[in-house]
């Protein structure tokens, strides 16, 4: 064999080679999106409007598939069979009339098929006249803050507002309408168990409806590029029945309480001095001289401390499973596991008790207050404060000492 034949098979060897690994690699990557029991699995609705997606997404991908395959065939078989051998340049000839018409109203029927009920279903998302229960969103870099108006909420009386963060709680079986804003730049608020996307637009509202059929978490994702820590915005959606959610209610309701434990009672002074200029806990006084508690309440003023203007309310903080922008669980992975697998009956008295001593997860709460950036890049260092007021960009680190975080984590696992 010359080394002209040598070169060219080695060629041909190293393009199989690729061809195969390429082919590998995009075989992983497609068989990886049918991973059963995914948290974000789009083709797994649990929700009214998510499973009119599904009606819509599933024809439309067989029918895109179809067309694929047989254009993929096509082109392999022109490459094939017509691919250079040395031959003459064929002849130029004014092409086949019958063909080409045929290729244009083919591709354009395909697309009336599919923009029918495409815009069919747009508009049955975007229906609103029959939700039973509003909640304000809010998105912020890089965490979702929710607000509930005082209203009856799928039977529910919520006789004062609530404001919470992270988690989206909501009675089942109730067609729940979310206004969402955002605070800074634009996110995209998506579930795809419950509903598709919908972006949050500073200085607009727009209406998302949802609704779960059964009590259980529902994973989501900020889906728009908002910033360094686009990637750590995440939610959680909660579906409760009608008296779990009750309960919930009522336990949000309830202010915050004085703490029982001594490492917690140093807890409440080291948070009312170090952490309560930006968030809220509901019932915490001011302290009088003597050291005993005063009638008045301490207000958090993040406007004054942070760029955003707002940091998440702290007052049930272990009513809650994860914090952070959903981005880390309050629970260990034994408690989280067991709490996401619960059957629908089982969830909700589970759900319900909150961060026991025994599922705190502490070592991840412990390096978020020790130092925040670190763990969700934020720019809040000293040398990165905002030109205009000096302003935190996010949770600074507030290097605290060990005995202030154990004192710290003691108040915020009574915050209940």
């Amino acid at each position: 064999m010359s080394g002209v034949e040598e070169t060219v098979s080695t060629v041909r060897s190293v393009k199989k080679r690729a061809a195969v690994a390429v082919a590998a690699v995009a075989a992983a990557v497609f068989f990886s999106g049918c991973a059963q029991n995914a948290p974000q699995d789009t083709f797994r609705p649990d929700g009214e409007n998510a499973r009119k997606i599904n009606h819509l997404q599933i024809p439309v991908f067989i029918a895109a598939g179809v067309v694929g395959v047989i254009v993929f065939s096509v082109i392999i078989y022109v490459v094939v069979k017509y691919r250079d051998r040395g031959q003459e340049m064929p002849k130029q000839t004014h092409g086949n009339p019958t063909l080409e018409i045929g290729l244009t109203i083919l591709p354009a029927v395909i697309l009336i098929a599919v923009g029918i009920p495409t815009i069919s279903t747009v508009f049955s998302l975007a229906k609103s006249s029959d939700t039973q229960c509003v909640i304000n969103v809010t998105g912020q870099q890089w965490w979702w803050e929710y607000e509930y108006p005082v209203q009856k909420c799928g039977g529910v009386d919520i006789a004062e507002p609530i404001v919470t963060s992270g988690e989206l709680v909501m009675p089942v079986k109730t067609h729940v309408m979310l206004r969402l804003t955002s605070n800074d730049v634009i996110h995209s608020y998506w579930i795809p168990k419950l509903n598709g996307k919908r972006d949050a637009v500073p200085g607009r509202i727009h209406p998302l409806r949802m609704e779960a059929d059964h009590p259980g978490i529902y994973q989501g994702q900020c889906t728009e590029f908002c910033g360094l820590s686009h990637a750590r915005m995440r939610m959680d959606a909660v579906g409760l029945n009608s008296d779990d959610f009750s309960t919930w209610v009522a336990t949000q309701l309830k202010p915050a309480e004085k703490p029982t434990d001594a490492l917690a009672l140093q807890g409440e002074d080291t948070f009312r001095a170090q952490c309560s200029r930006c968030h809220q806990v509901n019932g915490l006084m001011e302290e009088n001289p003597d050291g005993t508690n005063s009638d008045k309440p301490v207000i958090a003023f993040p406007d004054l401390y942070v760029v955003a203007g707002n940091a998440p309310n702290l007052t049930k903080l272990m009513t809650r499973t994860t914090f952070a922008g959903a981005t880390w669980d309050l629970l260990t992975d034994e408690c989280r596991k067991k709490l996401h697998d619960a059957s629908p009956d089982e969830f909700g008295k589970l759900y319900l008790q909150g961060v026991t001593p025994q599922c705190f997860n502490e070592a991840d709460l412990r390096e978020w207050i020790r130092n925040a950036p670190a763990k969700k890049p934020m720019f809040s260092s000293e040398a990165q404060k905002d030109e205009s007021g000096g302003k935190y960009r996010g949770m600074p680190n507030l290097n605290l000492t060990d005995d202030q975080i154990d004192q710290i984590v003691a108040y915020l696992l009574e915050r209940k």
